[in-house]
């Protein structure tokens, strides 16, 4: 039996297969219906419908090798259908890696999917 941290920690495994493959429509299937985003460099976006332009937009013709890694350094459930959770993610690229400190709250739908709900990437810029 998959335990919730386990469950989590999927979702954000499956945020990087889907970068890794520039696979917007798999990136979508894993938000809210309602969701909020605000991008590394604070573009808000509101609803699935927001963030589908942005990423069909983006994603496919990202710069960077196709490595990108995320890792969960920490989760807190805020309720037991609710939880935050802090990710490291890194781009690599020919000009350098590019570090990510993600911020994603996630809520746990009807099904028991844990969906991307509200979060917030913030670039980590070098000697920050």
């Amino acid at each position: 039996m998959t335990t919730e941290n386990e469950a989590v920690a999927e979702v954000v495994a499956a945020v990087e297969r889907t970068q890794r493959a520039k696979d917007a429509e798999g990136f979508l299937a894993l938000f809210h219906p309602e969701a909020l985003w605000t991008t590394a460099h604070g573009k808000v976006l509101i609803g699935l419908d927001a963030i589908a332009e942005f990423t069909r937009a983006v994603l496919p013709a990202a710069q960077w090798d196709g490595e990108v890694s995320y890792e969960v350094v920490h989760t807190r459930f805020l309720r037991p259908d609710v939880a935050a959770v802090k990710v490291r993610q890194v781009y690599h690229s020919a000009e350098g890696d590019t570090e990510g400190s993600p911020l994603y709250v996630m809520t746990r739908a009807e099904d028991g999917r844990w969906l991307l709900t509200a979060c917030q990437n913030t670039e980590v810029r070098a000697g920050g």
